[in-house]
């Protein structure tokens, strides 16, 4: 019986893909100036892993180098909607971050607070009360 490591190679691409480029998009939104730059990065990255897994033999690598190019090329996406939620006070703000702090200034749901870090409470609360939670701590 030969073992085929296919399967395990995709999971394990799929998931460093998604864990890293989640946290890779928060990160590099929240503290870059222009956006279109990591787009343009992630772009030119991910069409570079997909020509590599066109282009290899190795069915591993080509399995693993083409989960991680459409992910990245997924990333780049996900930095214009990560400004989104941002504007919707669904990920905080940088207000040391030019841009975010324009965001701040022009869209009034824009908060700097991390909702995240807080104790949950079993209900809906509005930006008042989550900073109250927040700085209680």
């Amino acid at each position: 019986m030969e073992i085929n490591f296919v399967g395990l190679t995709a999971a394990l691409a799929a998931f460093l893909g998604i864990w890293l480029g989640h946290v890779a998009v928060r990160v590099i939104e929240r503290n870059a100036k222009k956006l279109w730059p990591p787009i343009l990065i992630t772009i030119v990255l991910g069409l570079a892993f997909e020509a590599f897994s066109l282009s290899t033999f190795n069915r591993l690598l080509s399995t693993a180098t083409g989960i991680l190019g459409m992910t990245i090329l997924w990333d780049a996406l996900e930095f214009v909607r990560q400004e989104r939620r941002v504007k919707k006070g669904h990920a905080p703000a940088n207000p040391s971050n030019l841009r975010h702090a324009q965001i701040l200034t022009n869209y009034p749901s824009a908060t700097s607070l991390d909702l995240l870090k807080r104790n949950p409470i079993g209900r809906q609360v509005d930006t008042d009360e989550a900073t109250r939670l927040i700085t209680d701590h």
